[in-house]
């Protein structure tokens, strides 16, 4: 029985579907059903279910799914036992944040796959909330305030941030003194988040007002610029225009508390090497490049 049958088939049980699987795999369907009809044919049972709208595992895939994928993590683990200082293999799949994951992570992903040219890197760039479990990521990176969940996750640096406007904005509308004040300016937003803002040695929050939405922190960035409103930004992207006099920081008794970067991963006792590694490069990057984060 071929492990790679049965890691596909583990991939489309999880993605609900032939099609996504391929996608999520970076190999053609046809590959996909050839795998998985291979599989049902070595153990003599019919797995999934192909539909027009996707696959639907049977009885016998239900319980076959979780000893395949017992069966593909044990095999890592091995591998790792045996080969605890070797170069890494295998599929590392990491979802990253759009807004400047191509930028300020992307690089170390490019110096891992150089380091290791076995180990398959499959990386997704997006600012939407990913389940990285239903849609079978490895790891995430996450960049903010955590909130509660049954995930581990593994700090890897800090992300300072500030309130900013550009200067022809607060020439037009004047310079925010209090929250109160705040209420009345327009906000960039990503959606109907609320800001997280000192005052004093408390947080507090507050629920900013605007009519420009991203949900792309360059986009908002470049609108800040643009003088639509102010914006809630890490310093990361910001503090090379604040540098120059582009932007200028608002209200800076109230800056945003201390966030972080995180990898993200799902529930289990030990990370994969491919993890452990990844993790311990980025926290490296961090230290070496303060002024890449805006610190």
């Amino acid at each position: 029985m071929d492990v790679e049958d049965l890691r596909t088939f583990v991939d489309v049980a999880d993605a609900g579907g032939i099609s996504a699987a391929a996608r999520r795999l970076g190999v053609s369907k046809s590959i996909v059903s050839r795998r998985l009809f291979k599989l049902e044919g070595e153990l003599g049972v019919q797995l999934l279910l192909r539909t027009t709208r996707g696959a639907a595992l049977t009885e016998a895939g239900i319980t076959f799914r979780e000893h395949a994928a017992r069966i593909g993590a044990e095999l890592e683990l091995a591998r790792e036992t045996i080969l605890p200082t070797g170069e890494l293999r295998g599929r590392l799949r990491v979802a990253m944040p759009l807004t400047f994951g191509p930028t300020h992570f992307a690089p170390v992903l490019a110096e891992l796959s150089k380091r290791n040219p076995k180990l398959q890197v499959h990386a997704t760039y997006s600012d939407r909330f990913v389940d990285i479990i239903a849609e079978g990521f490895d790891c995430a990176i996450r960049v903010g305030y955590l909130e509660d969940s049954n995930l581990i996750a593994k700090r890897i640096g800090p992300i300072t941030g500030k309130l900013v406007a550009s200067p022809d904005y607060i020439a037009e509308h004047g310079v925010p003194e209090t929250l109160d004040d705040l209420a009345t300016h327009r906000a960039l937003m990503q959606g109907t988040e609320t800001w997280h803002l000192t005052d004093g040695g408390r947080t507090i929050t507050f629920q900013p007002q605007g009519i420009f939405k991203a949900d792309n922190g360059i986009a908002l960035m470049t609108a800040c610029v643009a003088g639509l409103g102010i914006g809630y930004l890490p310093d990361c992207i910001t503090h090379q225009h604040v540098a120059s006099g582009r932007l200028v920081e608002v209200m800076p008794n109230h800056q945003p508390p201390p966030a972080a970067a995180y990898v993200i991963r799902p529930p289990g006792q030990h990370p994969a090497r491919k993890l452990r590694v990844l993790t311990d490069m980025l926290i490296e990057h961090f230290k070496k490049n303060p002024e890449h984060w805006g610190l």
